[in-house]
């Protein structure tokens, strides 16, 4: 990708991890939780606005190496994502159509993210 065609592409994809972690955080703000059930709320919290946090991060790396290791961070928290969302829905605290308005998302930035890593990785090995 040419500069700023990856600076879009950059930009884009923060506003969608951010956006990605605000909905989780409003759909479970929402929700009356047991003492129990807390502390998987706040991980899923912490999960989801990881993924956004170190995209960003990623995005500011100074190396190839830097942004490969940031890259792998952000693929591992947004499939911890999809594990609590799938655990929560489990678990009845998430309802089918809940989930449906976030894990389409999700399970889309996991595949770009692994893409990413992919390509990365190869490029690293070369």
């Amino acid at each position: 990708m040419e500069n700023s065609t990856q600076v879009q592409f950059n930009e884009q994809i923060r506003e969608r991890t951010l956006k990605m972690s605000v909905d989780v955080h409003k759909v479970l703000s929402k929700k009356q939780v047991s003492a129990i059930t807390r502390p998987i709320v706040n991980q899923i919290i912490r999960s989801s606005s990881s993924v956004a946090a170190n995209y960003r991060a990623a995005t500011r790396s100074r190396s190839d190496a830097e942004f490969l290791s940031k890259i792998c961070i952000v693929v591992e928290e947004c499939d911890e994502t999809q594990f609590w969302l799938d655990y929560l829905t489990r678990i009845e605290l998430l309802t089918l159509p809940e989930l449906s308005s976030l894990k389409p998302e999700i399970d889309e930035l996991v595949r770009l993210f692994t893409a990413i890593k992919k390509k990365m990785k190869d490029k690293l090995q070369r």
